[in-house]
């Protein structure tokens, strides 16, 4: 009896692999049931004999209409076909895939599976679903009866020689179930994305931390169920084509303790910009993001990008303003180094990567390529995602009502000053950002912040390694002049559910006999920024509106020596504008299903430099310039001094989710910019712009245009 069961197995396993989109029939998996698909000789079954007599039917029906073409019969052919189908949502038999070394056998397989009846689909939950299968069909065929006694004497055999299936046999592969989505991978990081559960992270009471992102996906489930969400956004599709258009991943791979996804990744914009030299705009982005994880314990991402591009003038125009030394024409802002592509366009490829190990509940550490924020707002005056992805090793801890977030960076000075033999100057940073929820509604934040160089081969300073210390006086100690420190406070208040409000101060120098003194010492160099949200504004769900101002006085994030000035990749780490500004920003973002919109309005004041004959003193808005030299004034000093300009940009996006497993959307946006300078100079003039852009993209990480 034993060996007749065994072969029993050893004919189905030899005969039909089944993939991660079904498992047990009539099985309890958690909460969920799933069925078989039924043919009409089955009706009366259940369980696993409903399993065999789907595999019997299928063999028997291939047996008896599968014909083997005359010259393969006599050329005596011996060979496998295997063949992978699918019975769609409504019981209709089709071939996925065939792989067989003559083209006559794949035609006949194509016509074979194209003939069968349609019968009762598999079900889950009570609802009619998909399935996979694999299929090996053995030339020369043989029936299900001759295959049964060849399979009950290997049972024979295999009953007698352990071991009975070899280690890479027992592979078998489980229904997919978005194990990604409570993963602890980051999600990436999209303001208009994370505006979604922003609400349900931010409930009163809620005993998480929202300044430092990106989440991660375990953080983010907690209060907010995206598989859920996901499956309520599914459209109805059966074919494969529709399904990995509408709902899932290009290819998903869940087994015993590991997943895997790879997703081909588009960006894909044109556009029209007024008063701009080049016919259009546009973004060519074509990219693939692999993820996956091994056990709970480690995820890993990682995505490569190929773009070509060009935009309106005056983003082009800042674009190579900021151009790195060697003869690239421009760094395009929050992706990278731009080498020219034909005459008037850009080629600015980019890769991320992120590797996450959780040894505990209380400790995650993460090896990565990309770019972190610090805040609540849609700015961060302390660590912002609008310079180029860097290397860095970051440390999370949390316990209690503390989450404590330890970051080291890896980053570039691409200045021409600091360029030796075609090699850019590489610089440290190291900060310390402690979460701490009060009560519940106060959460209070603490940062701190060292930038470093490499001089005398100082290299990566160990000193600045610790992850409980003040980076202040270990900067002193190592020389005061070598290192450049910044403390920072952050403050969220949940008012309600519906309304929170935020808040940082940053300061990167501070006298105080000269704040006593009240002349507007230019030593006084700190920012804030306070802001509100109100979520499901006006009892209307989803709907999230948002005031921010932002104030930097002239100065801060620059340094005596600009190497050590709070950048990257001739981009402030901090606000994209630098210093020397104010800034208020509102914003409305609404989704309902698939369908989304964004508005933002800027409005703003950044004192500019003149850069001119008449007048090259340094005002303070420039971070790459040196503090202490060609310094106007002393006292006196206020924000929007030198060239003052006036800024007002108004921001609208909308469009439809086309696939929610990539967050991949159908956009189209308007962007109306005003620039008005008090002077006009070579580089800063009046200047009114109207951009217009349709796209697809996977909104993956944020475009900043507003500069």
């Amino acid at each position: 009896m034993k060996k007749r069961l065994l072969a029993l197995f050893l004919f189905s396993f030899s005969f039909f692999t089944y993939s991660q989109d079904i498992t047990n029939t009539s099985a309890q998996s958690g909460n969920s049931t799933v069925r078989f698909p039924v043919f009409l000789e089955c009706v009366n079954l259940q369980s696993k004999e409903l399993e065999n007599c789907f595999y019997s039917q299928v063999q028997d029906f291939v047996f008896q209409n599968f014909q083997v073409l005359d010259n393969l019969k006599q050329n005596n052919f011996q060979g496998n076909v295997k063949v992978l189908f699918e019975v769609d949502s409504d019981g209709v038999f089709k071939v996925i895939y065939v792989d067989a070394i003559d083209e006559a056998l794949i035609k006949e397989t194509k016509r074979v599976f194209g003939a069968f009846p349609k019968i009762q689909p598999s079900t889950y939950n009570g609802k009619p679903n998909y399935s996979k299968f694999t299929i090996t069909i053995a030339i020369p065929l043989k029936s299900r009866a001759e295959l049964e006694a060849e399979t009950l004497a290997k049972a024979e055999i295999v009953s007698n020689n352990k071991p009975k299936l070899t280690e890479l046999d027992s592979i078998v592969y489980k229904k997919f179930t978005n194990p990604d989505l409570d993963s602890n991978l980051n999600v990436p990081f999209s303001h208009s994305y994370y505006a979604q559960f922003d609400s349900s992270l931010n409930q009163v009471g809620s005993n998480n931390h929202t300044a430092s992102k990106p989440y991660t996906y375990a953080e983010v489930s907690k209060y907010y169920d995206l598989k859920v969400v996901n499956d309520n956004l599914k459209k109805r599709a059966s074919s494969w084509w529709a399904r990995k258009l509408w709902n899932e991943s290009a290819v998903e791979i869940q087994g015993d303790g590991y997943w895997f996804t790879l997703n081909p990744i588009f960006d894909l914009q044109v556009g029209k910009a007024s008063k701009s030299e080049a016919s259009y705009s546009y973004v060519n982005t074509r990219g693939i993001n692999f993820r996956g994880g091994l056990g709970k314990q480690l995820n890993f991402s990682t995505t490569v990008f190929e773009s070509q591009g060009r935009f309106a003038d005056y983003f082009n125009r800042y674009a190579e303003s900021i151009k790195p030394a060697g003869g690239n024409p421009a760094i395009i802002p929050g992706i990278g180094i731009a080498k020219d592509f034909k005459t008037d366009s850009y080629d600015f490829p980019l890769a991320e990567a992120n590797l996450t190990f959780v040894p505990s509940k209380y400790l995650d550490l993460q090896l990565g390529y990309g770019r972190n924020f610090i805040g609540d707002g849609y700015r961060s005056l302390l660590e912002s995602d609008g310079a180029s992805p860097y290397p860095y090793f970051k440390l999370n801890t949390n316990f209690w009502k503390i989450k404590y977030t330890n970051t080291y960076m890896w980053l570039k000075d691409v200045r021409p000053e600091v360029t030796l033999e075609r090699t850019y100057a590489t610089k440290f940073m190291a900060n310390h950002y402690l979460s701490w929820n009060v009560s519940n509604k106060l959460n209070l934040g603490f940062f701190e912040s060292v930038i470093w160089t490499n001089t005398n081969d100082r290299g990566f300073d160990v000193n600045f390694v610790s992850p409980i210390i003040f980076y202040r006086s270990v900067e002193f100690a190592s020389s005061a002049r070598s290192g450049n420190a910044v403390l920072g406070l952050t403050f969220k208040y949940k008012w309600s559910n519906q309304i929170n409000f935020y808040g940082q101060f940053i300061l990167d120098e501070f006298s105080l006999g000269d704040v006593k003194a009240g002349d507007n010492s230019w030593k006084n160099k700190y920012g804030y920024q306070l802001g509100a949200k109100y979520y499901n504004a006006f009892k209307v769900d989803n709907l999230l509106l948002q005031l921010e101002y932002n104030h930097v006085r002239p100065y801060v994030y620059s340094h005596s020596m600009p190497i050590t000035n709070y950048a990257h990749n001739n981009q402030s780490i901090g606000h994209q504008w630098g210093g020397n500004f104010k800034e208020f920003i509102a914003i409305a973002r609404y989704h309902k299903g698939r369908l989304f919109a964004d508005a933002k309005l800027t409005v703003g004041t950044r004192g500019l430099d003149f850069d001119n004959a008449e007048d090259s003193f340094n005002y303070g808005g420039n971070i790459y310039k040196d503090y202490d030299e060609n310094r106007p004034f002393d006292s006196g000093v206020k924000v929007g001094q030198g060239n003052k300009t006036a800024v007002f940009i108004a921001d609208f996006q909308g469009g439809y989710l086309v696939n929610p497993a990539t967050n991949l959307k159908l956009f189209g946006s308007y962007i109306y910019r005003s620039f008005d300078p008090t002077k006009n100079t070579a580089n800063t003039f009046t200047e009114s712009t109207n951009w217009i852009t349709l796209g697809l993209r996977a909104d993956i990480f944020n475009w900043y245009f507003d500069y």
